[in-house]
């Protein structure tokens, strides 16, 4: 039976703009294999002053994988065979609210998943599973980023919805109006299914949404393009390498199970009967849900 009380390990999901994190010590990149297929990159492992961290480009680094390209299933399997018990990922979005500004961050609790091209679950023929995503994302990650951010003077807000679309293409003008009288606040194309992902996992997970752009929706601000990303890219991933910093420490404040349960969230969620799981996918879940299955 996978060790229910592991080490508390943070991994951060670097999004664009984000390829290495400065500061850390000690760094070693490590190649992890998982039966999903090839990660993004390479594992970043190191410590920021004496607490270890792990870092993943989710792009890898560069930048050679599109959105629609990357293996979420991998990158969430060598985290969890890595040891991480909790991430932080942070990501470029574009905005739907004016008062959600370029070079802001925003820390959401929810997701509208409109991802059509990608391997959604861990879990499907021969072994059956439906975990909760009613709340996708961990409070307490939520604290320390929104406390760190207070701390270092970054402009932060406080929950809103995230709308994942597919991509590469960015939104129509007539998709970002439906998306805002949706009630969504940000839009990327990375969080999905890497939140659905990571539940699965039993891995804690926290979405720092950081504002490049306006989409297409202002009627004040040019549409939005790689060059005007990009600009705002470079103060934003300052702000994020702060962010990390001052995230980091408060793992040592982490309670060996969490409140929200997001840590055994596979507890009731398996539907296959024993005598019916295939024994393949069983071998290849055995990181994901060791923890249950071996029981």
């Amino acid at each position: 039976m996978t060790d229910l009380h592991p080490a508390p390990l943070l991994a951060v999901i670097g999004g664009s703009g984000l390829y290495e994190v400065p500061g850390l010590e000690d760094l070693e990149w490590k190649t992890v294999e998982s039966p999903w297929g090839q990660p993004s990159d390479d594992l970043l492992f190191g410590r920021i002053r004496d607490t270890p961290v792990v870092f993943l480009p989710r792009h890898g680094r560069g930048h050679p994988l599109s959105p629609s390209d990357i293996n979420y299933r991998a990158n969430i399997d060598v985290l969890k065979r890595s040891g991480v018990t909790d991430i932080i990922s942070l990501s470029a979005v574009g905005s739907f609210r004016e008062e959600l500004a370029p070079g802001d961050f925003v820390i959401c609790d929810q997701f509208i998943d409109r991802t059509s091209a990608r391997k959604t679950s861990f879990f499907g023929s021969g072994l059956v599973a439906h975990v909760s995503m009613a709340h996708p994302v961990n409070p307490r990650l939520g604290d320390w980023s929104e406390d760190a951010c207070q701390e270092l003077g970054i402009p932060v807000h406080r929950n809103g919805t995230y709308l994942a679309m597919e991509g590469p293409q960015f939104s129509t003008l007539a998709e970002s109006t439906l998306y805002r009288q949706w009630g969504c606040d940000v839009i990327g194309m990375t969080n999905m299914p890497e939140a659905k992902l990571a539940r699965e996992a039993e891995i804690p997970y926290c979405t720092v949404a950081m504002v490049t752009d306006y989409d297409c929706w202002h009627p004040e601000h040019d549409n939005v393009s790689v060059e005007t990303i990009i600009a705002t890219l470079k103060s934003n991933s300052l702000n994020a390498n702060k962010l990390i910093a001052g995230i980091v420490p408060r793992m040592k404040e982490r309670p060996a199970l969490c409140h929200s349960g997001d840590d055994r969230a596979l507890e009731g969620a398996i539907i296959t009967e024993p005598g019916a799981r295939d024994p393949e996918r069983m071998a290849k879940l055995d990181a994901i849900a060791g923890r249950v299955l071996n029981t």
